[in-house]
């Protein structure tokens, strides 16, 4: 994968007290790998709307995102969160950087579904800023807060951070877009895991209710990335040195290819 582009999306689920993910990080960009983390934290943005009073609400696994739940969802991933895996990521001996969708017009998104409230679906991405930070040596840390009009005004929008992976592999040109869940993988009805799936088969899995709950924006996001991305994996993040193991030798999870590749 060296001189390659791969993106990794990370959520708060796979990063426990033992998780080697962030320590893998700065090992692969210690040995010169060019690595786009993107991050979610939609468990912390309840804990912090719970806190506050505010009820959280979802629709087909997207969050209802009202005016106040748009300051929460903005202060807990582009403030707390991000910033904390950087500080993390730096300790262990990186050089990443913190940055959210807004900074430098990086992703542009637009409200389409109103009973949703400031929740957008991409609509670009600019590569600008990514490629001067990778060419710098940076590891960049991707908050999944964009920037897009709603009811007529410039504003902060809530989009899926699997969505957001998916659409910066296709704007990078990634060879690897990758998923660190707390799960082996896709699983069949027997809890078995599929080693490998085309496209055509995720979605008629999608469509059956096989796969179902939280790992059904990670399937659609590889669906979305087999536009460009040659495979999209899905890992158990939570297994010792899975990221590592993965530039490696590439063992376990779920490959996910267009039908033509198989």
């Amino acid at each position: 994968m060296s001189g390659h582009i791969v993106v990794v999306k990370i959520g708060g689920s796979t990063l426990g007290q033992s998780d080697t993910s962030l320590a893998d990080l700065v090992s692969l960009q210690k040995r010169s790998e060019r690595v786009i983390v993107v991050h979610g934290g939609g468990g912390e943005v309840s804990q912090w709307s719970s806190r506050l009073g505010l009820e959280s609400r979802f629709v087909d696994g997207l969050r209802v995102t009202g005016k106040d739940e748009l300051s929460v969802v903005v202060a807990v991933l582009a403030g707390l969160v991000n910033k904390r895996l950087v500080l993390q990521l730096n300790a262990l001996g990186g050089r990443a950087v913190g940055i959210a969708g807004v900074d430098a017009g990086l992703i542009a998104a637009e409200a389409r579904q109103p009973e949703l409230g400031y929740v957008g679906e991409v609509t670009h991405v600019d590569m600008h800023l990514l490629s001067t930070l990778l060419d710098a040596g940076f590891l960049p840390v991707i908050a999944p807060v964009c920037h897009g009009v709603h009811e007529g005004k410039q504003t902060f929008l809530n989009v899926n951070a699997d969505d957001v992976a998916a659409e910066l592999a296709i704007a990078a040109g990634a060879s690897s877009l990758v998923f660190l869940t707390d799960v082996p993988g896709i699983l069949d009805g027997r809890k078995q895991i599929f080693s490998r799936l085309t496209v055509s088969a995720v979605q008629q899995l999608m469509a059956d209710g096989v796969v179902q709950g939280g790992m059904l924006p990670k399937a659609r996001a590889c669906v979305t990335a087999s536009r460009s991305v040659a495979e999209a994996r899905i890992i158990d993040g939570t297994a010792e040195h899975a990221l590592l193991r993965e530039f490696d030798h590439r063992t376990g999870g779920t490959s996910i290819v267009r039908d033509e590749l198989a």
